[in-house]
């Protein structure tokens, strides 16, 4: 079975090696030259970008990309937060995020996190468990990508793991996140994504408010950024 980025789960003894994650994380941020585009968010400094339901795809894709100054943050400013201990760091400003947990250590640069996040009723707590795998290219352009996969821990043998998880309904995303230095020292950030929050929430709901959705993780985050360092405990 040839390996694709989708929401669809994998278990932890059929996961892809690291090289085939990274290297189909980039096709996708490849592929969104041919997106289509759509609304901008935070005074015109967020775009965002969508692709259907293809071959493959348990979901359309959404993009968001947004170019940063130093006061913003720096390339390794950016990188400290969202390449290292990326889940804690989203749990302090992604608002629904509410508790983290490491499943699993597989190496330096792989990981299994779970993730829940509450809502606004009606909806009822949400559980994301993914597998991050982390790359950092360290001569120019600097380049840092993580890519998440969603996570099926109910299998035989991951018992133990699954114990880990909180109670709730299950949600599955795939992301590719990547942060590019350029030349006049600005960085780009970009994050494509594709998920279903699972349970009964119809999919035009969920679909239409994604852009804004994933659009908001940037002016959350440089808030939050600006707070801590501000404190000088960034």
């Amino acid at each position: 079975m040839v390996f694709q980025l989708s929401i669809d789960p994998v278990r932890p003894a059929e996961f892809p090696g690291e090289e085939t994650i990274l290297a189909l994380g980039r096709q996708v941020l490849e592929s969104t030259d041919t997106w289509k585009v759509g609304k901008t968010f935070s005074k015109g400094n967020v775009q965002t970008l969508s692709r259907a339901k293809g071959p493959g795809d348990g979901a359309p894709w959404h993009c968001r990309v947004s170019k940063h100054t130093k006061e913003d943050a720096t390339f390794d400013e950016f990188w400290s937060k969202l390449g290292v201990n990326k889940a804690e760091n989203e749990k302090e400003f992604v608002p629904a995020i509410k508790k983290v947990t490491l499943v699993k250590r597989i190496s330096e640069t792989q990981s299994i996190w779970t993730m829940y996040y509450t809502f606004p009723p009606p909806v009822s707590p949400r559980v994301f468990t993914v597998l991050q795998t982390i790359h950092f290219h360290d001569s120019s352009p600097r380049t840092g990508l993580v890519v998440s996969i969603p996570v099926d821990l109910s299998g035989p043998g991951d018992e133990d793991l699954a114990k880990l998880e909180e109670k709730g309904t299950k949600g599955r995303y795939v992301s590719v996140e990547r942060l590019l230095e350029l030349d006049d020292g600005r960085v780009e950030w970009q994050m494509a994504t594709s998920s279903t929050p699972g349970g009964s929430i119809p999919s035009f709901i969920t679909e239409g408010s994604m852009p804004s959705q994933i659009s908001a993780d940037v002016p959350h985050f440089l808030k939050w950024f600006h707070t801590i360092r501000n404190q000088g405990t960034a």
